[in-house]
């Protein structure tokens, strides 16, 4: 069990934060814990489904999240996550076991076969939504070491953070993670492609597309001034991060920028060094980036 306190919680990484996208499982485990914040990793997790297994076998993916549930439940606390797609289809999981009788007693009893069960009874939370909401601006504020006066930011929330739920933040005019950004002193531009689609999967199924779609908001990035964009999903990141000479050709347009996680501002701004970042993992410019627009 973890500490009954407003500032622990068990912590679901998912998949892709163990492999590809580590940076973001490592910057958010320095950021909380230079915050106080205690994330405790659920033990024997697995695979929540994911959005792209969801729509093909929907009741498994319910099982493969109702099992971490399960576990995140026996372990007590809020469940934080920080994949935008993990956060979504372990929501998805909550909402359609408490409304279907019917599907919460087939769930129930697959659980039960592997000698598990879940009541309902835990709360999926965002991180970004932890360290906005619970957290606030004092507590943030009160950590920033760094001067980031110079540095102008567009802040990608993605399509799932605030899709289909939109209690965390404004579906179409996201704007908790502008927020953060202030508080950390740097500047947020004005940025409409913030929950626009990426083409998440796209990119790699049906790449004109893909491509077009990350374009854009790469495109739009540069074109508002930004010298770096920000994210919160790591299908995002990647789209964003990986495909820029390609992504570029397609729109007709520079889209060169540095990608951060949201954590990895966050940790800069902290004073935190490179390596509890992963800033080496990036495939843009991130650390020349914050060398030349990071003061003291």
């Amino acid at each position: 069990m973890i500490d009954a306190t407003p500032q622990a919680y068990s912590y679901f990484p998912g998949c892709s934060l163990t492999a590809t996208n580590r940076a973001y499982d490592i910057s958010t485990k320095s950021v909380a814990k230079a915050l106080g914040v205690k994330l405790v990793e659920l033990e024997d997790w697995n695979c929540c489904g994911a959005t792209a297994y969801l729509p093909i076998r929907e009741k498994r993916s319910f099982v493969l999240s109702a099992r971490n549930l399960a576990i995140a439940e026996k372990q007590g606390g809020e469940l934080a996550t920080i994949c935008n797609a993990c956060y979504v289809v372990l929501r998805k999981t909550n909402k359609y076991m408490a409304k279907d009788a019917k599907l919460n007693e087939e769930i129930r009893r697959a659980l039960r076969a592997g000698d598990m069960d879940y009541s309902g009874n835990v709360r999926v939370r965002h991180f970004l939504d932890i360290v906005i909401s619970d957290l606030g601006e004092e507590a943030v504020k009160s950590q920033v070491k760094k001067d980031l006066s110079g540095l102008k930011v567009a802040c990608y929330s993605g399509c799932q953070l605030s899709r289909p739920f939109d209690d965390v933040d404004n579906a179409e005019y996201p704007t908790i993670m502008s927020r953060l950004v202030g508080w950390l002193g740097a500047e947020a531009v004005p940025f409409p492609m913030s929950a626009k689609c990426c083409g998440g999967l796209t990119m790699t199924t049906a790449p004109e597309t893909g491509q077009v779609l990350t374009g854009k908001i790469l495109k739009v990035a540069k074109e508002r001034g930004a010298d770096c964009v920000i994210t919160a999903c790591p299908l995002c990141q990647i789209n964003l991060e990986a495909y820029q000479d390609k992504v570029g050709e397609a729109v007709g347009a520079d889209c060169h920028v540095p990608v951060l996680y949201f954590t990895q501002l966050m940790g800069s701004a902290f004073g935190l060094a490179s390596k509890e970042l992963a800033l080496g993992d990036s495939l843009t410019p991130v650390q020349d980036l914050l060398a030349e627009k990071v003061g003291s």
